[in-house]
């Protein structure tokens, strides 16, 4: 891998957004647009599916990992599904109180701080384990995710993790546990984790093929498209989960060109207050990735 210095060197006798012709000149594309953003800490993982082409940039770097943290629970729920142990269609009843993980003590989630706020209109209702499925993935609710997480099981779901290969992603609870955070009991992953475990999707290996399939149908049906896809082709199929908190962004994904290779990619970001900062950021990665994937040339 090139040092940082030498990609600023690179980056600055040549034009912006060269060709993309080997690893080496991908890193320093990459590396030269993070500089840009001075504090800014990124995590990326690049593999071209079924070839050796990829890129690790600071992938085993561990973050916050925010809402990326439900696709391991996604995973853990259908595997659950293949062994026969839990149905799609099983009617669970939502309600909004969960329990620390650290002393079991009560607590509630504020609709008015998740990006699903009209789930909290079924709450006292029962709702399909399919259907919040789609929510946890597709609109990022914390309250479907805290539903799911006891049925899902945090550690059996970091336990899937480890077996796959993903050796450092951490899956200890659900969302908006104050207690557990201020006890520095948190999810976090790496670029590389997400990276496995969106490869294991796309190759039939995470769960059964059906369960793959219907999870990779899931993803594509993601509302929040503000990076990896932004600046991609018009077509081009994403089948990804966001993620952010305060001061953290994410985006990973499989990428699916209408003409090359699928890829997946994962961009992990840190210390980049303003959040529509950090999503160009993703988004002109994801830009420059894709020129690379595919042979192209970038467009500043």
């Amino acid at each position: 891998m090139i040092t940082f210095i030498a990609a600023l060197a690179l980056a600055a006798s040549v034009a912006p957004f060269t060709p993309a012709t080997s690893n080496d000149s991908l890193a320093a594309q990459i590396q030269a647009r993070v500089a840009e953003l001075p504090g800014a800490e990124v995590g990326l993982a690049y593999h071209k599916l079924g070839t050796g082409d990829s890129l690790y940039l600071d992938a085993d770097k561990s973050f916050h990992a925010a809402s990326t943290m439900k696709v391991p629970i996604m995973i853990q729920l259908f595997r659950r599904v293949d062994s026969g142990g839990l149905s799609l269609d099983y009617p669970l009843l939502l309600v909004n109180q969960f329990g620390s993980i650290v002393d079991g003590s009560p607590y509630s989630l504020d609709g008015n701080d998740d990006s699903d706020s009209a789930m909290y209109k079924l709450v006292g209702t029962r709702v399909t384990v399919r259907d919040l499925i789609t929510h946890m993935i597709t609109r990022s609710s914390n309250l479907a995710t805290n539903s799911l997480v006891a049925l899902a099981n945090a550690a059996a779901a970091e336990s899937t993790m480890r077996s796959l290969g993903a050796m450092k992603i951490r899956v200890l609870r659900g969302v908006e546990d104050q207690k557990a955070y201020d006890a520095g009991l948190n999810n976090t992953t790496t670029a590389r984790d997400l990276s496995i475990a969106l490869s294991a999707i796309q190759e039939n290996r995470a769960a059964s093929a059906k369960s793959c399939a219907a999870m990779r149908d899931v993803l594509l049906e993601q509302e929040f498209n503000t990076g990896i896809p932004a600046e991609l082709p018009p077509g081009t199929r994403v089948a990804h989960k966001t993620g952010w908190i305060t001061g953290v962004t994410h985006d990973a994904a499989i990428v699916y060109p209408q003409k090359g290779p699928t890829y997946v990619l994962v961009v992990l970001t840190k210390g980049i207050p303003d959040e529509p900062t950090a999503q160009k950021l993703i988004a002109d990665l994801s830009r420059i990735v894709y020129a690379h994937a595919l042979g192209e040339t970038t467009k500043s």
